[in-house]
């Protein structure tokens, strides 16, 4: 992988192997698997996917739904791992794939700071020198010490962008989290991403709005049945996807 090339996928195949039949509860599925009456069907969600992302590049991933955008991010992000194929990533990550998925729905949103700065990596006195930034981006300053289940999906959106966007991460790993929440605050995470792209973090974005993917992003990787169709500048191929 040279210098300058901060993601590599490299003939990336992905199979998933869905149940052919419905299976009500957990105790038929197990009578069912031990007595082998239980049938997979082979799905491939990404089917011999190669890129290389650049240091300080935005690339979008777009594509209609099921056509392996979401799996491609996982699997950057080290949450699955490829059937075939390798993926190799120079720099840490800061992932927004499932907002809230690292919360303790039963702590406070002030805890859960701490709780989710843990786990991507920083110490608590790092993430108390972030904390009042946290509460200021979210604009949760009167809910910090009310648990997170009593929270609403937008709420759950702010404090989980606001956590996984301080500092200045190499890479920063964005799935549709704009779309929640109202649109003054999409804004907001808009003007802060642009920011860290300014500072040279490299972006991995999706999002089912194209004009969002043309705004924030200099390359694409359209996905169609987990083939990539195009990759290549994201003005050309956005215009090419949206008139498809």
């Amino acid at each position: 992988m040279g210098q300058d090339t901060i993601i590599k996928v490299d003939h990336v195949y992905m199979k998933f192997n869905l149940a052919s039949e419905r299976v009500d509860n957990f105790k038929e599925y197990v009578i069912k698997t031990l007595k082998k009456q239980i049938s997979y069907d082979e799905f491939w969600a990404l089917k011999d996917v190669s890129f290389e992302v650049k240091k300080g590049e935005s690339l979008g991933l777009i594509g209609l739904n099921g056509s392996g955008k979401s799996t491609m991010l996982k699997t950057i992000a080290g949450v699955l791992k490829p059937t075939k194929g390798s993926v190799a990533i120079n720099g840490n990550i800061a992932p927004l794939i499932e907002l809230g998925a690292g919360f303790d729905m039963d702590l406070t949103a002030r805890e859960n700071v701490f709780l989710n700065g843990a786990l991507l990596g920083y110490s608590r006195r790092e993430m108390q020198e972030y904390y009042d930034d946290i509460v200021s981006f979210s604009e949760l300053h009167d809910f910090m010490n009310v648990p997170v289940k009593n929270f609403s999906s937008g709420m759950v959106s702010r404090l989980a962008f606001a956590i996984a966007t301080i500092g200045v991460p190499d890479i920063l790993i964005v799935d549709e989290v704009l779309s929640v929440g109202d649109f003054r605050f999409q804004e907001k995470c808009e003007r802060r991403i642009k920011a860290m792209l300014n500072q040279g973090t490299t972006l991995l974005f999706v999002s089912h709005s194209i004009e969002q993917v043309m705004m924030l992003c200099n390359k694409v990787v359209w996905l169609d049945h987990g083939v990539v169709k195009r990759f290549g500048d994201a003005k050309e191929i956005g215009e090419e996807y949206s008139r498809s």
